[in-house]
């Protein structure tokens, strides 16, 4: 059984109806940095991070000439700090060599890029290009599950397939953000706020 999708996404019109992306950024590698970096973290801790690294280094030039100890130093309170930090350094150098410094339209180029998979191949896709793309996080995972869009065990790539099909191609963006906030704020784990949600009547997996 599936959630009548056409009342949830009124829904969330109705709460999220200006629902943005919540990593800041000014430039296009900022955007593309930050997202690599959310992996396994929150974007409020991400965007405390971005502050001091991109105040620090000005232009993508400046980042990739940056000691891997300095960058380490400053995203270290994101876990995974070893890795991540190996990747801006990467990245930096890879858009400067290959691509003037842009971050490319293409989802090819971008996914050869260090560190940057499906995800944040997708949210780099349609905050940058509005390309019509869903970035399967957590929340939106979760939601899908819950709502019966998916499988229990289906992949997160299973998920993305199933779920563009049933949204309006025009409002696939809006609607990713609206259901990163849903699961922020109603929809969240482990315990949903199914009381005060006004789905709760027609939610087929209420408690998953």
């Amino acid at each position: 059984m599936m959630i009548d999708l056409k009342i949830a996404l009124n829904y969330l019109n109705e709460l999220f109806p200006a629902a943005k992306c919540a990593l800041n950024y000014k430039k296009d590698y900022e955007l593309l940095i930050a997202t690599m970096l959310s992996a396994q973290v929150s974007d409020k801790a991400v965007n405390k991070v971005t502050a001091v690294l991109f105040d620090k280094y000005l232009t993508l030039e400046e980042l990739s000439k940056a000691t891997y100890d300095d960058i380490y130093s400053i995203i270290r309170p994101l876990g995974l700090a070893k890795n991540k930090t190996q990747h801006v350094i990467n990245i930096s150098r890879e858009l400067l060599l290959h691509n003037d410094g842009r971050v490319p339209n293409d989802a090819a180029l971008l996914t050869k890029l260090s560190g940057v998979g499906n995800k944040t191949k997708n949210v780099v896709l349609a905050e940058l290009y509005h390309e019509p793309l869903l970035a399967v996080d957590t929340h939106v995972y979760r939601i899908a599950k819950r709502w019966g869009v998916i499988q229990k065990n289906d992949s997160v790539k299973q998920t993305e397939k199933k779920f563009v099909r049933l949204l309006p191609q025009d409002k696939i963006n809006l609607i990713n953000h609206q259901l990163i906030e849903f699961g922020r704020n109603i929809c969240v784990a482990p315990k949903p706020k199914c009381q005060s949600c006004k789905l709760n009547g027609i939610c087929p997996k209420k408690c998953l």
